[in-house]
């Protein structure tokens, strides 16, 4: 039986410390949402200013980003390089850039999902969420 690392409360309060600061830093009002290794959610923010559409496709980004174990990015990429049928996957609904999965020593742990600006800067704001815990 092998032992595996898990995100406990205070690695979630330290990558939504994180990531709301670089959000802030920006100016930037967005939806974070941190997700364990199964999809589900941790944490949900939405930043004063935040669209509330945000708030729904924050936690979808983070799940594609856990369940895929890999960027939501890549979906989108499959997608726009005209791979449509990808959208028929089930339970699949984050398939735009800003879902970045959270891993230790080759091990998902869970994945971050922000929504509100440009998909790029979304991205930014999960990573940077993620280096607090110095992974």
């Amino acid at each position: 039986m092998k032992n595996k690392a898990v995100l406990e409360f205070a690695d979630v309060k330290k990558i939504a410390a994180a990531a709301e600061a670089e959000a802030l830093k920006n100016n930037w009002a967005v939806t974070i949402a941190i997700v364990d290794d199964g999809g589900h959610l941790l944490h949900l923010q939405r930043l004063d200013g935040a669209a509330p559409i945000s708030a729904h496709i924050a936690p979808a980004k983070a799940h594609t980003s856990a369940m895929g174990q890999r960027e939501s990015k890549i979906y989108e990429d499959l997608i726009n390089q005209g791979r449509f049928s990808f959208l028929s996957v089930p339970t699949i609904q984050g398939t735009l850039e800003g879902g970045v999965p959270i891993v230790k020593d080759g091990a998902f742990l869970g994945a971050v999902g922000v929504s509100g600006v440009k998909s790029s800067e979304d991205a930014q704001i999960a990573k940077a969420g993620i280096a607090a815990l110095g992974l």
